[in-house]
């Protein structure tokens, strides 16, 4: 059985990691994709994790799985598009290490997952369900990848799998900010764990105050609800408890995947527990938060997303 299975987009993150001498940007192709980052970060750190989604027949595309399967994550549920070439994102990174996105996806392999494809994925050959599903809002923007994430989310909740979810907002994917906050309210009552930045958390809620943003999210559903605050680490509630654990201090590479790390840090952790949000001790659950937020400032301190991704023995 799986721990964790996470959904959505695998793609090149095309990142900026400096300078040369005339002051053009130079570029490395790293794998990224939110769901894959949450993969790898869980694998890293001891849980077993798969992924479903879809990249192009091309050298991008097989460099992807090839790093997936490396990493120890399950590619049986990774499909191969022949039409459509594997999706691209251009990261650009300011000198405080903060990152500004460009996608080449119109469409990209990512957006072409079916529904078939995705539950056959979830209930695999043995049907065994994992633990955990985690998915990410990227997939809503488009047909047919909408329908089968919805589709993946609606069987899995039902059969009692836990379902995760991540926003992540990319502004570049959406035609308007209303349509976004549109579909990514589709899927928070599904969500019984659910990580929003602070920006994605005023957009969701229209306040920027951290216990009343989120109350409005739990009121959805989630049992326990994280909003990321980059440096500044992350606020935490669950039922009525609510507490701000501060970032660790390091010297920034780039935040690229930092957010993801954090939360397959948290995943990886609720899976080896094998019960619910609610029934974790609190002090346990404390402990938790700060091991996935130093596993998220040892990614900071490193370029790329999965590259930069800490194993279990560092953070040991």
């Amino acid at each position: 059985m799986k721990d964790i299975l996470t959904l959505g987009e695998l793609l090149i993150d095309m990142t900026q990691k400096g300078t040369d001498e005339l002051g053009n940007g130079e570029f490395t192709a790293y794998p990224g994709g939110a769901p894959a980052n949450v993969a790898v970060a869980a694998a890293r750190l001891g849980a077993g994790a798969g992924f479903i989604g879809k990249v192009g027949d091309d050298a991008f595309g097989r460099f992807l799985a090839k790093v997936l399967e490396d990493e120890g994550v399950d590619v049986s549920g990774l499909f191969t598009c022949s039409e459509i070439p594997t999706t691209m994102a251009l990261v650009s990174v300011d000198a405080n290490g903060e990152r500004d996105f460009a996608f080449y996806r119109t469409p990209g392999a990512d957006t072409q997952l079916t529904i078939g494809e995705a539950v056959g994925a979830i209930e695999g050959e043995n049907g065994e369900l994992p633990k955990i599903l985690h998915i990410g809002s990227l997939s809503m923007t488009t047909e047919p990848s909408r329908e089968a994430c919805e589709a993946a989310v609606h069987i899995a909740a039902g059969k009692g799998v836990l379902i995760s979810y991540d926003p992540n907002y990319r502004a570049a994917l959406w035609d308007s900010e209303e349509r976004a906050v549109k579909m990514m309210k589709v899927l928070l009552p599904f969500a019984d764990i659910l990580k929003v930045s602070d920006e994605e958390m005023v957009m969701l809620t229209g306040t920027d105050d951290f216990e009343e943003g989120s109350r409005i999210l739990a009121d959805y559903g989630p049992a326990l609800v994280m909003v990321t605050l980059g440096a500044d680490g992350v606020y935490l509630r669950r039922g009525d408890y609510t507490e701000h654990f501060p970032g660790v201090k390091v010297t920034v590479a780039d935040t690229n995947g930092a957010g993801d790390t954090f939360l397959g840090a948290m995943l990886a952790q609720i899976a080896a527990k094998d019960c619910r949000p609610d029934d974790i001790d609190l002090d346990e659950l404390r402990g938790m938060v700060t091991y996935a937020n130093k596993a998220a400032a040892l990614t900071c301190s490193r370029h790329g997303a999965i590259p930069a991704m800490p194993y279990a023995g560092e953070l040991d």
